[in-house]
């Protein structure tokens, strides 16, 4: 009888074991000994019905711990010879012979392995399952890939799965199956399927599946549009929340106190390493609390720039009330000798700040947008701190005398209210906000001396832009100018971004100086 129809017999009961779900010896010698298409054709049909024995052999197969024991296949483990079929141990004799595995053979390996995977009820193995199988996957893994979409109960896994196997299909060489495909990825929300389909194509030569792919096409890239757009608001959204927080502080010293700090960048960026200091003392300390080290840092981090900012109060800006040169200039100063003091305590290189392990990751809206915690949590603490400095400013006994002191600071003096203190006190409250900035900013980039230096400019923008002493009109310009900036990076690139920004501001303030909402009072009078 030929080669070729002894190998096909083979192949016929390899294939009727592998629909009983059992592994027999027959098939795993073949899997292990023999020419490389035979043992692949074998290991692929062995897939598709594996049980708990197959897919044990199949990783050691992968692992190089199958050797070849008179003329069996045998797993080497822990210098005993198991039946893969039977599970018996044996010695390992010294006269075995390594199974040779080449390159294509441990490729089909590991892809038998990852298909297998998908019906892991592991959720991280699965997604990681799928991502190796794209690309890699072939006809005769569809029934699996089906069986695992059919048990799937994640929403983009099993999205995934359902493109992995319209990607299988677009390769296939019938003309039908290509076209099930081009109609399937036209359903997809995937960059991922966009890719495949201009690939495809450009080799394409059946009219009526290219005339779907090209409908496909633009379906996709219709919805991925949306995704730009959607991921644009976002982008712009937490940049704006960043902007409001670095931005409430000057609201307070420069829009309530009318002092021009420039050492409000430092003071955002003292929060920062306070927030690194708290990072080492629970990595060291309190290594298995580590996920709760970012709440413990925003107490500490207010209260560190508070403190430093108490300290400039009274020792500098104090002296210099109503004289706006003197004190640009003198903070200016302090801006410098702060810098410098960060670089001789922690060096001029910039630190990493760990995100906790419930601020990784994202939430998967579309197939191009993405929601990373650590920038949603950002948002909401951006909103905390601004609901928390609104009604501390409108509804409590210190708000009062703030806005007493702002307002008309000589009869606030004759009703008896210490205004120096009050003074000390909203200056240390807008350091405080500063280094709640520095907080949240750790948490989306290094931590470095030159951390305020990037944001001081933007801030006073969004203070001026929305109403000097206005919490509302900050709230507005930070997100404004957060999503404006992001959208016009899109067009222009983010250099020209910052530049059209700036010039929209200026001509902004030039028509409505006040800014967006005007002071009313008698403190818009004075």
């Amino acid at each position: 009888m030929p080669y070729r129809i002894l190998q096909g017999l083979c192949l016929a009961m390899l294939c009727l074991a592998g629909s009983a779900h059992a592994l027999t010896a027959e098939q795993a010698k073949t899997m292990a000994v023999g020419e490389g298409d035979t043992r692949i054709e074998a290991l692929r049909i062995a897939v598709t019905g594996a049980d708990e024995k197959t897919i044990a052999f199949i990783q050691a197969l992968a692992d190089d711990a199958v050797k070849i024991v008179a003329n069996r296949p045998v797993i080497a483990k822990d210098g005993k010879a198991v039946d893969p079929v039977t599970g018996t141990e044996t010695a390992l004799p010294d006269t075995f012979e390594d199974v040779m595995n080449n390159n294509r053979m441990r490729g089909e390996l590991d892809g038998a392995l990852a298909a297998l995977q998908l019906l892991s009820t592991d959720v991280t193995v699965r997604r990681a399952a799928v991502k190796t199988l794209q690309g890699d996957a072939d006809e005769g893994k569809l029934p699996l890939i089906a069986k695992a979409r059919a048990q799937e109960t994640v929403a983009d896994i099993k999205d995934q799965l359902e493109q992995l196997r319209a990607a299988v299909l677009l390769g296939s060489s019938d003309a039908a199956k290509r076209l099930e495909a081009a109609t399937l990825l036209g359903q997809s929300a995937q960059a991922t399927a966009k890719t495949l389909m201009v690939e495809r194509l450009q080799t394409e030569a059946d009219a009526q599946v290219k005339s779907r792919l090209e409908l496909s096409l633009r379906q996709v890239e219709a919805r991925l549009a949306w995704g730009d757009r959607l991921g644009a608001v976002f982008s712009g959204i937490s940049l704006g929340s960043i902007l409001l927080l670095v931005a409430l502080g000057l609201a307070i010293t420069y829009g309530l106190m009318g002092v021009i700090n420039m050492a409000h960048g430092e003071l955002m960026m003292i929060g920062a390493y306070a927030t690194y200091v708290v990072q080492g003392l629970f990595q060291k300390y309190l290594p298995g609390a580590f996920d709760w080290y970012l709440l413990a840092s925003v107490p500490v981090a207010f209260m560190a720039s508070a403190l430093v900012g108490a300290a400039l109060e009274r020792s500098v800006i104090r002296f210099l009330y109503g004289r706006p040169l003197e004190t640009l200039l003198a903070t200016w100063g302090i801006s410098l000798m702060l810098m410098q003091l960060v670089r001789t305590l922690f060096g001029a290189q910039n630190v990493g700040v760990e995100n906790p392990s419930w601020m990784s990751g994202g939430v998967q809206v579309l197939g191009n947008l993405s929601l990373p915690y650590n920038r949603l949590v950002i948002v909401g603490f951006a909103f905390a701190v601004l609901f928390g400095v609104w009604f501390m400013i409108t509804k409590t006994r210190l708000g009062l005398f703030v806005r007493g002191v702002t307002q008309n600071r000589p009869i606030a003096s004759c009703m008896g209210v210490n205004t120096a203190r009050i003074d000390t006190y909203a200056f240390a409250l807008g350091s405080g906000i500063a280094g709640l900035a520095g907080c949240a900013l750790s948490q989306v980039g290094n931590v470095g001396p030159d951390l305020g230096q990037g944001y001081i400019v933007d801030s006073f923008m969004v203070v001026v832009l929305g109403g000097v002493g206005q919490l509302a009109g900050t709230v507005y310009a930070a997100l404004g100018l957060g999503v404006l900036a992001k959208f016009l990076e899109g067009w222009t690139g983010a250099v020209l971004a910052k530049i059209a920004v700036l010039v929209f501001i200026v001509i902004f303030i030039q028509k409505r100086p006040q800014g967006i909402f005007a002071m009313k009072g008698r403190s818009a009078e004075a």
